[in-house]
């Protein structure tokens, strides 16, 4: 029969923690994907670079969401089981509240670890394939993006004027200009057009002319027609790999090499982007924010079971369950502000990384000691 207790408890926590989680997950993904529609309005990207774009961007959703659903959900069904009498159930086939306690651990290490692999690895690459979408699609879509009369700085160190556009693309009265203040190069064209050969974009220019200032020097050529290579160009959207979007392992071994440590055997041409002494403050962030802060899960969830504490039938109940709710929300915010404090110095970051350790132990400690010497009157 205790068995059956404890499956039915794990069935309803879970289940209305991953109905919950993914219900509000959706309803902030949707209102988060009406925002990435500039990547079709303003942009010109295919409808798909949206999508996949949009639908990559889910796990981080969820993964912001699991701390505090959890909470809400174990508060909830623990509010839910007190109030219609299904805790004296357990007490009655000789449970223990300790047992209980154990069982909420062994739960909450379960989600902690789920949250691990989800910020650690999942997010990292689903973030990476999301801004992949947008890198392979850079010149895909620049004969949407231009727009009339208006300068164009879509791609980097490249600025592009047309005077006019038909409905098939084709420009008019061109303006282009590359380069740096001191060595430029400025082309003028009556008209032209966007096409791809193989896997290169170009723009073909026709009845124009090309002047080059390089190291004070004065250039010029005039042509009747010319192709443009846009594919030696990057565009303005990010093209490197950022902090947020390297794996784990790597950013593990960059901290590795950063700090010239020897415990880690690392290939000699082992290399990532971003990999900078002045971002190993970013770097220590990001792997706290992946390892450390879901260690506060199983913190949540000995908060939330203060509540077998006290019964329904304590006049102070409602105010005892609201200030859990106060107290666990309160955690949840002390765990993201820590991470503003990891800076580069290891053994002064060591404090923030045993704090969830420290809750851990002390409320399960606490639990201990009140509930060890019960004795359940069968």
């Amino acid at each position: 029969m205790k068995k059956i207790l404890f499956r039915k408890l794990l069935f309803d926590c879970l289940g209305f923690f991953l109905i919950t989680l993914f219900s509000t997950g959706i309803i902030i993904w949707v209102f988060q994907a009406v925002n990435f529609l500039d990547i079709i309005v303003e942009d010109g990207r295919n409808y798909l670079v949206y999508l996949n774009f949009s639908l990559l961007n889910f796990p981080k959703v969820i993964s912001k969401l699991v701390p505090f659903v959890l909470f809400f959900s174990f508060l909830y069904v623990l509010s839910k089981y007190e109030l219609k009498n299904e805790l004296i159930i357990f007490w009655n086939f000789g449970i223990n509240k300790i047992d209980l306690i154990n069982f909420f651990i062994r739960f909450s290490f379960f989600i902690m670890l789920f949250q691990i692999l989800l910020t650690a690895f999942v997010v990292p690459k689903s973030q990476d394939l999301a801004r992949s979408f947008l890198r392979a699609s850079s010149y895909n879509y620049l004969e949407n993006f231009i727009k009339p009369r208006i300068f164009n700085d879509a791609i980097k160190g490249l600025t592009i004027y047309s005077d006019s556009k038909d409905e098939l693309g084709n420009l008019k009265e061109i303006y282009l200009k590359k380069g740096s203040a001191d060595n430029f190069q400025i082309t003028f064209a009556k008209e032209g057009r966007f096409k791809k050969i193989g896997n290169s974009q170009f723009l073909e220019l026709k009845f124009g002319e090309t002047i080059s200032v390089i190291n004070d020097k004065i250039t010029n050529f005039k042509f009747k027609k010319t192709d443009f290579n846009l594919s030696n160009f990057e565009d303005n959207t990010t093209t490197y790999k950022k902090t947020q979007e390297v794996g784990t392992l790597d950013l593990i071994k960059c901290y590795h090499n950063l700090m010239n440590l020897n415990f880690l055997k690392i290939d000699e041409d082992f290399k990532i982007e971003n990999c900078k002494t002045d971002n190993i403050d970013n770097i220590l962030k990001e792997l706290y924010k992946r390892i450390i802060i879901p260690l506060y899960i199983p913190v949540l969830i000995l908060i939330a079971s203060m509540l077998i504490l006290k019964s329904k039938e304590n006049t102070n109940y409602l105010r005892y369950r609201f200030f859990i709710f106060l107290i666990g929300l309160s955690t949840i915010i002390l765990s993201e502000m820590t991470l503003r404090f990891i800076n580069d110095d290891f053994l002064k970051n060591v404090k923030f990384f045993i704090i969830p350790i420290i809750l851990i132990i002390s409320l399960y400690y606490n639990y201990f000691s009140q509930f060890k010497n019960i004795k359940i009157i069968k």
